[in-house]
């Protein structure tokens, strides 16, 4: 059985939240990098494993673009921060922070006229996993520049603060908000 990294099992890594099983792909991969042989079309994203599109979302600023390699080290180092700090799988606790810092409601803008409205819409599950990634990939990257701290340090406290609701986090912050807004916009 191919373990992620030679070291952590898919098998025990369970999604917890129905809406979002079947978008998050925990298939067994020795090394998450499939060469875009899954885009074929915008929903085939839900056909790569996890951890590579989490390295996709890291890949996506700046100072990390195209470095595929660089953001692989750094994941792999980022788990390794996760396994100590907490002694879980790492797999598991991204899975949960994914869980965790997608939000389920956000706002839409409707024209009425000449009027922009706001509208309460619910989240569809492929777009929940897509904004979890984002916004951990954001948190670390903020948390890491222009600061001593490594991106992977970063990575694992983004994940960490996730995956235990810490809203202290910049994702969770950051869903929290998205949430309220969609609540006030009812």
């Amino acid at each position: 059985m191919a373990k992620l990294f030679g070291k952590w099992d898919f098998t025990d890594v369970e999604v917890k939240d129905p809406s979002i099983k079947g978008y998050i792909n925990l298939t067994p991969v020795l090394v998450p990098h499939s060469g875009g042989r899954n885009a074929k079309h915008q929903f085939s994203k839900s056909n790569l494993n996890i951890v590579e599109r989490l390295l996709n979302k890291v890949m996506r600023e700046e100072t990390n673009t195209g470095q595929k390699i660089t953001v692989y080290n750094n994941v792999r180092e980022a788990f390794e921060i996760i396994n100590k700090k907490t002694g879980q799988n790492p797999l598991q606790m991204l899975v949960n922070a994914i869980v965790n810092a997608g939000p389920r409601e956000e706002t839409v803008r409707l024209q009425y006229g000449g009027i922009a409205v706001p509208k309460s819409v619910d989240t569809a599950p492929q777009r929940r996993v897509d904004t979890a990634l984002r916004l951990i990939a954001q948190g670390a990257q903020q948390a890491s520049f222009g600061t001593k701290k490594s991106l992977a340090n970063a990575l694992a406290d983004e994940i960490i603060a996730a995956a235990n609701y810490d809203v202290k986090g910049f994702a969770m912050g950051k869903k929290d908000n998205i949430e309220r807004v969609a609540k006030a916009a009812r």
